[in-house]
């Protein structure tokens, strides 16, 4: 189904993106607490809180995808240059792949390492794969090499939207923050 691009963001668009940004970040902050936490009862809260908020991602990643493949999304500014346009569609194509990556190789860690997902401590999913405990090891650091990865698009996502906001002055930021449009 071919559609036209759409001018803007719709407004589910703009809760799953921000809504999506805010779990992303609280995993993070999650992942540097209890990284040097001693174990602990609170460290294994913690770790869960971690994977729900991971297998929620995932989850959402779905709704978000799907809904872009049907609805479309803003065509990117044909006035920047060709570099930078391919720049803007290589990061956007990166950051979902990413999206998707980091949660499903963190569940194939805990699957790995033989410990069950249980989200919200009462859904047991189901272990991806057989206790393996090398396959765990190799799973733990590619989950944090795509999660560092991740963290640094997101990091020039930010910076390329400040940028246009502040320096070029132009709606593109104002596509996900529709309060900053000045009509």
């Amino acid at each position: 189904m071919k559609h036209s691009a759409p001018k803007n963001y719709d407004p589910l668009q703009i809760s799953l993106h921000w809504l999506m940004a805010l779990l992303i970040i609280a995993g993070f902050i999650l992942a540097w607490v209890f990284a040097d936490m001693p174990l602990s009862p609170d460290k294994f809260k913690m770790i869960n809180w971690h994977k729900w908020t991971g297998i929620t991602v995932l989850g959402l990643f779905f709704v978000r995808f799907g809904y872009k493949l049907l609805k479309g999304t803003p065509a990117v500014d044909p006035q920047l240059p060709a570099m930078q346009r391919k720049l803007v569609i290589g990061v956007h194509h990166l950051l979902y792949l990413l999206m998707f990556s980091l949660p499903l190789v963190g569940w194939l860690m805990s699957s790995a390492k033989g410990f069950t997902v249980v989200y919200l401590g009462k859904f047991e999913l189901p272990n991806l794969i057989q206790k393996n405990e090398v396959i765990g090891n190799w799973l733990a650091s590619a989950h944090e090499v795509i999660a560092y990865t991740l963290l640094t698009l997101i990091v020039l996502h930010i910076a390329g939207a400040i940028k246009h906001q502040v320096i070029d002055k132009d709606a593109t930021l104002a596509r996900m923050l529709p309060f900053l449009n000045k009509k």
